[in-house]
């Protein structure tokens, strides 16, 4: 490695007071249990809200890991960082409106919206704290250590401090819009969440006609822009690389802004608003109007929380809070940099070529197994012998072919397809509209509700419908969140339909690091199912029954509840008894005392769940048969997937659907069956994995908090690295295979 270049100048900084002695980890006891019926709401409930603190804690987790590769550390944090924000806008803003008329009404773990709040503020100020000093004393250290600097403008030496003079001339000066505040010209619109700078003047230098008289300040406040990088890189001697956050060569160039006047300070700072859309379906005539109106309101939303450099002065502080009519309590110091996201750049920055040890290995997705190499005539594989999916440990590659195909093929005559959420240059769009173009009938169900997404959703909407689609916008009052493709074809033998069913949604983009399971058939059972479903989106037709499809809201939650209470009465009955549940959340009460009951009955129940679990694990009396652990890691855990022992007889389902309410009770989702014997054993495959993950799994213990294991005498496994070898092992089994039977001697027929 080169010799190390000089550091950046010492800039003096306030010591922040966030850092924590690392804590012992918890341990199990056991507690005498109580009677359920002398238990407390908080006895037997996690809160939703604290919970998903707990969640993003877990991230927090991986960007302090040292194990993990650094620059993967810094994509941790940024993740982190942008989970919070979602997480005010949406689920503090909901709260925060629950406050203003007075609901009273306590959630599932007896707490009253005030405490919710209350717990929450000191929850989010601990965390943030954390994120904070992991940037400063971690991983900006560590970054330091491979000749990477991120630091300010003060810090850099002469001819580097030129260079960053230099870029704010030609690139940031022509952009930047100072707005001055004064009688004639009030305090501007801060949008949501976008980084702004506040400048502190001498207002004596100002002409009347530009303040008011006798004025000794003055302010003006200009937007950080958006439309650049975050961090400008200068790259310095002996292979040092400087990383300059825009904002402090602004901040250095501010007398290029205010010509003849006198800066005296100024301080970053940014707002969370309200962005929860309130949308009137009922009384909505165009509900895509409706929606857009909705989107464009959400700039205005209330402010929820300011966030601030923690050394600003206390003048500029008293100003903002005034000019934004906000409370003290809603204030947020940082300890560094405002807004984190920006280190998930901090990667791509430095250039993929290099710093490869500073990052987890390349992952290029396998071929799928289930399928020949060659997807010519991807209908005709799919007719043999259903096939499985699994991304991003296999390629996104059969999906986008299917419906490619399905556009292009003539013997295919209509296509239906729910989206949810597709990448801003979908080849899934560009098939649908091709296919409406070779005068197929299409029929798309855009959820125009799904959030943030929103804007983009009407953007296709608008766009398929131009090109002749039949495009429909969902329920009244529900968000559609299936994932299914149906592709009706003229075959020799008459129509068949073929179908695409998923856990994910159709974007190529995601794919690549969700991990989601699809199924591909061509079962008819599936397929009569599939058009009936579409016949209930679109028309009036509701099923009385289903052949293989379970949906919500209808039926999918008592069919839950149903094969929960089968397995309670198989433990009772003494035969063996087990559930398995891969989700994102578990938050639905009445599926939670399900779960409890089964467990005092002797179910054995292992949950995988990434994010929120409103269920207490391991209390006495109550749910000391369940286990539930929680896999983080470079992917993101979203498949859903379910298995009850049935006495031996397994049943396997693949669903959209957490056990939340809004999802089975205010969503349309979907769950199916899993039958092909070669498909169940590659999702038990996924299960048993992940049930043995050593690594990744953070393990809920009764107390609330979740916890590796300890490693010592136990067989180490990642589960998602070990997904990756078998799935390259699966494809190397099956070209092996293919290889094979391509020498193989015909056989006389006698």
């Amino acid at each position: 490695m080169a010799s190390k270049a000089k550091e950046p100048k010492k800039v003096t900084k306030k010591k922040s007071s966030s850092a924590k002695k690392s804590q012992p980890r918890a341990k199990k006891t056991r507690v005498a249990p109580k009677k359920e019926a002398e238990m407390k709401p908080s006895d037997r409930f996690y809160n939703r809200e604290l919970s998903w603190l707990e969640f993003n804690d877990r991230i927090l987790h991986e960007a302090r890991d040292t194990k993990n590769p650094l620059l993967e550390r810094f994509n941790f944090l940024s993740i982190t960082a942008s989970n919070l924000d979602e997480f005010y806008i949406v689920r503090v803003a909901s709260l925060r409106d629950m406050e203003s008329v007075n609901f009273e009404e306590k959630d599932i773990a007896g707490l009253s919206v005030k405490e919710q709040l209350l717990k929450i503020d000191s929850k989010t100020r601990s965390l943030m704290n954390m994120m904070y000093s992991t940037y400063s004393r971690s991983l900006v250290p560590s970054l330091k250590q491979e000749n990477v600097f991120i630091c300010d403008y003060e810090e850099l030496e002469d001819e580097y401090q030129l260079r960053c003079d230099e870029y704010f001339e030609t690139v940031l000066y022509p952009i930047l819009t100072p707005m001055a505040v004064d009688q004639s010209r009030p305090f501007p619109l801060i949008y949501n969440r976008m980084l702004n700078l506040c400048v502190m003047l001498d207002g004596k230098g100002l002409v009347a006609s530009q303040t008011k008289h006798d004025d000794d300040i003055v302010y003006a406040t200009l937007q950080i822009p958006n439309l650049v990088p975050r961090l400008f890189k200068v790259m310095g001697k002996e292979g040092a690389v400087y990383l300059v956050p825009i904002e402090s060569i602004i901040r250095a160039n501010l007398d290029m802004l205010f010509i003849g006047q006198k800066v005296i300070d100024s301080a970053c700072y940014r707002v969370m608003r309200n962005a929860d859309l309130d949308i009137d379906e009922d009384e909505a005539e165009d509900l895509l109007k409706e929606i857009e109106e909705q989107v464009r309101k959400r700039r205005y939303g209330e402010i929820l929380r300011l966030e601030v450099e923690d050394d600003i002065d206390p003048e500029i502080l008293e100003y903002i809070i005034t000019e934004l009519e906000i409370s003290k309590n809603d204030v947020f110091a940082v300890g560094g940099p405002i807004d984190l996201t920006f280190l998930s750049k901090v990667n791509g920055i430095l250039g993929k070529e290099n710093y490869n040890d500073l990052r987890y290995p390349a992952h290029v997705p396998a071929a799928p197994a289930m399928f020949d190499e060659d997807l010519d005539n991807i209908f005709e594989q799919i007719r043999k012998k259903d096939r499985l999916v699994h991304h991003p440990y296999e390629s996104f590659e059969p999906v986008l072919e299917f419906v490619r195909q399905a556009a292009r093929d003539p013997q295919v005559l209509a296509i239906k397809q729910t989206l949810y959420r597709v990448s801003s240059d979908s080849p899934i769009i560009a098939s649908l509209l091709e296919a409406a173009q070779n005068g197929k009938q299409v029929m798309v169900l855009v959820e125009l509700k799904a959030r943030f997404d929103e804007q983009n959703n009407i953007n296709w909407a608008k766009k398929l419908e131009d090109a002749g689609c039949h495009v429909i916008y969902g329920l009244v009052g529900l968000k559609t969140h299936s994932k299914i493709t149906l592709v009706v074809r003229q075959e020799e033998d008459g129509i068949r339909r073929y179908l695409h069913l998923a856990t994910g949604n159709y974007n190529d983009i995601t794919a690549k690091i969700y991990t989601d399971i699809g199924l591909f058939t061509a079962s008819e059972s599936f397929g009569e199912d599939a058009s009936e479903f579409f016949n209930m989106l679109s028309g009036y037709s509701i099923p009385s029954t289903w052949r293989k499809l379970i949906a919500a809201p209808v039926w999918m939650k008592d069919y839950f509840i149903k094969n929960i209470r089968r397995e309670a009465e198989f433990a009772k009955a003494g035969k063996p008894a087990r559930i398995v549940a891969k989700i994102n959340s578990l938050v639905d009460g009445t599926v939670i005392k399900e779960l409890y009951k089964a467990s005092c009955a002797g179910v054995k129940i292992d949950l995988i769940i990434r994010g929120i679990c409103c269920l207490k694990a391991g209390i006495p009396g109550l749910s000391e048969n369940i286990t539930v652990r929680s896999i983080t890691g470079r992917f993101l855990e979203h498949s859903r997937i379910f298995m009850f022992n049935n006495d031996g007889n397994e049943d396997l389902y693949l669903a959209s659907a957490d056990w939340m309410p809004r999802n089975l009770d205010r969503r349309v989702e979907l769950m199916f069956p899993i039958e092909d014997p070669d498909c169940r054993k590659r999702i038990m495959e996924v299960l048993d994995v992940e049930l043995n993950d050593t690594i990744r799994a953070h393990y809920l213990y009764p107390d609330g908090t979740y916890h590796k294991l300890d490693l010592r005498g136990k067989v180490k496994l990642d589960s998602q690295q070990e997904l990756i070898r078998l799935a390259d092992e699966a494809v190397a089994a099956r070209d092996l295979e293919a290889e094979k039977l391509a020498f193989e001697p015909a056989v006389s027929p006698d």
